[in-house]
């Protein structure tokens, strides 16, 4: 991070809603479609999703506070970083759309950030983002 503000290069965060898991739709039980990428993925894995719920909670938890869903909560966090951080989440649907634009409404104070970053950072997230196959197709 220091060598992209450095260097005054932005950064677009890939998949910044955790593949929708971020934004609490997504539970241990959820049975994803056949073809699904997210079958793949280590970190989808029930027991990884299970462990996993606890920084879902804390998101969703303070959304609630805020009066905001848990997808604008991630991407105002995130937004709130720097200002050349931009993350493009992804949709099919315009509801999302219409949500993930909402985020703009959405002020965390620095408070808000400094309690949502020690929480966060007693959370240790489970299960690897990609198996070693597809990391490797992700890093060429």
């Amino acid at each position: 991070m220091p060598t992209l503000e450095e260097l005054g290069i932005g950064l677009v965060p890939f998949s910044p809603l955790g593949r929708g898991f971020l934004t609490g739709k997504i539970s241990e039980d959820t049975q994803f479609e056949k073809n699904d990428f997210r079958n793949l993925v280590p970190r989808f894995s029930p027991e990884n999703r299970k462990a996993n719920q606890v920084l879902v909670d804390l998101i969703g938890n303070f959304a609630q506070r805020k009066a905001a869903t848990a997808a604008q909560i991630s991407l105002a966090w995130l937004l709130a970083q720097k200002p050349w951080i931009v993350p493009i989440p992804g949709t099919t649907k315009l509801h999302r759309l219409e949500e993930n634009i909402g985020t703009v409404e959405v002020e965390l104070t620095p408070e808000d950030l400094r309690l949502l970053d020690i929480a966060a950072s007693k959370i240790t997230v489970q299960g690897a983002r990609y198996t070693e196959e597809l990391q490797k197709l992700v890093d060429r």
